[in-house]
C-alpha cells in the first residue's frame, strides 16, 4: 500500500513536471508575417491578412526613432527576418531579427559607429520587472508565457515589420 502512494507520488510529480515546460506546439496557420507598431506598443502575428495573435510589448530603453548605432537603446524600425533562435535565453526564450542589415551598417559607418545587434523578442524574467514597460536595450519584450506561444508559432525565415 504504502509503495502504491509513492509511486502513485512520483508519476503524478513526472506527469506535471511535463505540463511546466517552455516549450509548446502549434499546429494551427503559418505565421507569415510578424508587425510591430512601437508608438502602439503592439505586436500582431498574420496569416496573410488575419491576425493569429496580438501583444503588448515593451520596447528599447529609448523608444522613440530607430536604431543607428550601438548602445542607442533603440528599436531598429523596417523590414527584417527571423534568423536564430534562443532557447537557453536569459530572457526565458528568444527569438532573433535579422538587424543590422546592409543599410544599417551603411548608415552606422557613416556615423562613425557600429551598428549594434542581438535584437531579439523574448520574455521578462523577474530580474527585469521593475523596468518599467521599455527597459531592453533595443529588443522586443513580452511577457514569458507569450514568448512560449511566439517561440512556437514563428519559424525562422518569417518577415518581421517594425514600424514607427
Amino acid at each position: 500500500m504504502r509503495f502504491t502512494a509513492v509511486l502513485m507520488l512520483v508519476l503524478a510529480a513526472v506527469g506535471l513536471s511535463g505540463c511546466a515546460s517552455k516549450f509548446k506546439t502549434y499546429n494551427g496557420p503559418e505565421v507569415t508575417r510578424v508587425l510591430v507598431y512601437k508608438e502602439n506598443r503592439k505586436m500582431y502575428l498574420m496569416h496573410n491578412e488575419e491576425v493569429l495573435a496580438s501583444y503588448e510589448i515593451g520596447l528599447g530603453f529609448a523608444p522613440v526613432g530607430d536604431k543607428e548605432i550601438e548602445g542607442d537603446g533603440k528599436t531598429p524600425e523596417g523590414d527584417y527576418v527571423i534568423d536564430r533562435r534562443n532557447p537557453n535565453s536569459e530572457f526565458h526564450l528568444s527569438i532573433g531579427v535579422s538587424y543590422p542589415n546592409d543599410e544599417d551598417r551603411e548608415n552606422a559607418k557613416a556615423l562613425g559607429e557600429r551598428p549594434g545587434g542581438d535584437i531579439f523578442i523574448h520574455g521578462r524574467p523577474w530580474k527585469y520587472r521593475s523596468g518599467g514597460q521599455d527597459w531592453t536595450a533595443g529588443c522586443i519584450a513580452v511577457t514569458n508565457d507569450e514568448i512560449e506561444d511566439i517561440y512556437a508559432m514563428v519559424r525562422n525565415g518569417t518577415l518581421i515589420s517594425i514600424y514607427p
